[in-house]
């Protein structure tokens, strides 16, 4: 690329040009060529990402998980779903209930005080009990 004062000198004829400049601008119709294939080339890459992103979220609506852990039994006809006893201290009452997962955390309130009881919904038991103390 030449400043637009230097003249330019092909190589194959040895020619001296002046570097014409467009009319309006001050740019050679060089640097106006790299220009626009530049910026065909940032919007091909533009569009293109755009796609990418796209068919990721379609992809990854389309196909959740296979994480075996978070994948239901399918329940037969006749028979009951997963039956879970959690011993609750007398006169003590579920105020709050979580589920992450499998996981079911259950927050308990009672005369002993307060606790969590965390259920493995898989198999039924009992994971955690964590029982609250006051500092």
């Amino acid at each position: 690329m030449s400043v637009v004062s230097e003249p330019e000198t092909n190589t194959l004829t040895g020619a001296v040009s002046t570097g014409a400049v467009l009319p309006g601008t001050v740019f050679t119709p060089r640097q106006v060529r790299i220009l626009k294939v530049a910026v065909i080339v940032m919007g091909v890459l533009l569009v293109g990402g755009f796609a990418f992103v796209l068919a990721a979220i379609v992809y990854q609506a389309s196909h959740p998980a296979q994480d075996a852990s978070r994948i239901a039994a399918p329940i037969v006809a006749g028979q009951r779903g997963l039956s879970i006893e959690l011993p609750v201290p007398a006169g003590a009452t579920v105020t709050a209930m979580s589920l992450d997962g499998n996981r079911l955390a259950v927050h308990l309130n009672g005369a002993a005080g307060p606790e969590i009881a965390v259920i493995d919904l898989a198999t039924g038991k009992i994971v955690a009990h964590v029982r609250l103390k006051p500092q």
